[in-house]
């Protein structure tokens, strides 16, 4: 099949008309994030051109304000007057509650017991009531169902919904603005909505730009699904990466995944608690572990050189939402002269 029949096959689901209409929606409320060159992992871990899109810079501290947005912004004032719930363990959370807050709508927020205080705390602080209601994420989103169908709320979905993925996807947009002759982007995955998204931007522009995948060795419910060619569900252990601490994807965003993303490769914890480490040490960017995980790969050479050596190449920062008590901990890992006990998470 040739490249541009595979970005065809994906056009019922989502497509770069979606895309581009969710720019013209999300840009009166997001920030345009920097695309900045890293000369550590340019110079000293790939031999290419590397370069960091910080979306740890958006409002709320990552990406999935824009999907969020984008969501809220197409309910009907029926569907807006009923309230909104969703499930999340914290950045979806809070791009769904400070979008409700500035549009005047009320927001609940199912979060696993797995979320993080700091992302609990700031959902609360954007207006929304916060659930906390089972051990994973998968718990919390069964819950968020259950409970949106008993009271009559309108569910805002945090990755298998085409509006959210749309939003997702101005981001593959504003790669392209900067960097239009791009070779490679690595993209931080759980669900699908974020890489999903941008691969349906970068894809309709340029077919042969490889895109990269990135998930836990603890949790990959996503490549599970692509390596046994249906919806799979897997989940090992607790992860650094909670934003993408997703067991099964959806039947949205698994297709569009399975089509238009080259790979997905997976990384270790210690790959993560490094890749959070060395951001904030070498580059000054404070990521939480989804968004060291593109970082991540490229420093544990999970990616094959042909599509990084002396090729442009982006990797996400899609979120920098973390509790300094974890990055204490990391910190004590790597540099106390006696390693701490209790792992890294």
């Amino acid at each position: 099949m040739a490249a541009n029949d595979v970005v065809l096959k994906t056009n019922d689901l989502l497509n770069i008309q979606d895309i581009e209409e969710a720019r013209s929606i999300v840009s009166k409320y997001a920030r345009r994030t920097p695309l900045v060159k890293s000369m550590f992992l340019s110079n000293n871990v790939v031999g290419g051109d590397v370069y960091l899109k910080l979306e740890n810079m958006q409002l709320t501290g990552s990406f999935k304000f824009r999907g969020a947005n984008n969501k809220i912004n197409h309910l009907t004032d029926a569907e807006k007057a009923r309230g909104v719930i969703t499930a999340s363990a914290g950045n979806h959370a809070q791009g769904v509650a400070l979008t409700s807050k500035l549009l005047g709508i009320d927001a609940t927020v199912v979060m696993p017991d797995e979320a993080p205080q700091m992302k609990r705390d700031a959902t609360a602080g954007y207006g929304a009531e916060v659930d906390i209601h089972g051990a994973l994420f998968d718990d919390a989103h069964k819950w968020m169902a259950e409970r949106g169908k008993k009271e009559g709320k309108t569910i805002v979905d945090p990755f298998n919904d085409k509006y959210v993925m749309a939003g997702q996807g101005t981001i593959g947009l504003e790669i392209l603005d900067d960097l239009w002759d791009v070779d490679t982007v690595i993209v931080p995955c759980g669900g699908g909505g974020l890489i999903g998204g941008i691969a349906t931007a970068l894809k309709s522009f340029n077919p042969s730009i490889h895109v990269v995948g990135v998930q836990s060795e603890n949790v990959h419910g996503m490549k599970a699904s692509i390596d046994a060619g249906k919806i799979v569900t897997h989940h090992k252990d607790l992860t650094l990466a909670d934003g993408t601490d997703v067991s099964t994807p959806g039947d949205i965003t698994f297709p569009v995944v399975s089509n238009l993303v080259d790979e997905i490769v997976l990384v270790s914890e210690e790959d993560i608690a490094k890749a959070m480490k060395d951001l904030l040490q070498r580059t000054k960017v404070v990521a939480e572990g989804a968004g060291a995980l593109p970082t991540a790969a490229l420093e544990a050479h999970k990616i094959d050189d042909k599509w990084l050596k002396d090729k442009k190449v982006v990797a996400m920062v899609s979120g920098g939402n973390v509790d300094l008590e974890r990055v204490s901990n990391i910190i004590d890992h790597f540099f106390s002269p006696v390693k701490t006990e209790g792992g890294i998470g």
